[in-house]
């Protein structure tokens, strides 16, 4: 009987010792990827904020502008596109458009001297760059909490429990290379005599 209580207590302490390493890591991961899920509804909030308060900007530029309806288009589809982003990925892309998209209204709302003075308008405008810089904040948050998460599944021990309980790598909240561009507004409408 004595026989069987060595490899018992030895399998014993085994498992006893896995724990102890293992729930540390575990409940570490865990916790980092709650974070990352609360940075990334913080990316989401102040999409929605910067979201809500177009319809009043293009309203606005709209009333003074109003034949520069492509660009009121590109902003709805855009602002569509950041409403209906599931994944970290598309709300990137989505931003992508919806930053180039306000650039180009930005940049049509400059051609009208009426507009630029209108308190509605910048009003607006101060609220939408406010909003732009919450969301810049929110997604270097998010961006920190991400290298946090990968960082510990990807260095051991935590990678071997990453591989067991099925903790996969995050993705960055990325700018698109087109972010970059400027985008190129013309002026001159072929309704121009001039």
């Amino acid at each position: 009987m004595k026989k069987y209580l060595i490899p018992i207590g030895v399998l014993a302490g085994i498992i006893i010792i896995a724990a102890i390493i293992i729930a540390p890591r575990y409940n570490t991961l865990v916790n980092l990827d709650e974070e990352v899920n609360q940075q990334e509804a913080g990316i989401d909030t102040q999409l929605q904020r910067r979201n809500d308060l177009i319809p009043n900007l293009v309203s606005t530029v709209e009333g003074y502008a109003s034949h520069e309806q492509e660009i009121f288009t590109e902003v709805a589809e855009a602002r569509s596109q950041v409403a209906g982003a599931n994944t970290v990925e598309e709300m990137s892309e989505a931003n992508d458009q919806m930053n180039s998209a306000l650039s180009r209204l930005l940049a049509v709302a400059e051609a009208y001297p009426d507009l630029q003075a209108s308190e509605q308008f910048t009003g607006l405008r101060d609220e939408l760059a406010g909003a732009e810089n919450r969301i810049a904040v929110a997604r270097q948050d998010y961006n920190t909490a991400v290298g946090e998460y990968n960082r510990n599944t990807r260095t051991f021990p935590g990678n071997m429990i990453a591989e067991l309980f099925g903790f996969a790598d995050k993705p960055y909240f990325e700018a698109d290379e087109s972010a970059n561009e400027v985008p190129s507004v013309d002026f001159n409408s072929d309704d121009d005599d001039s």
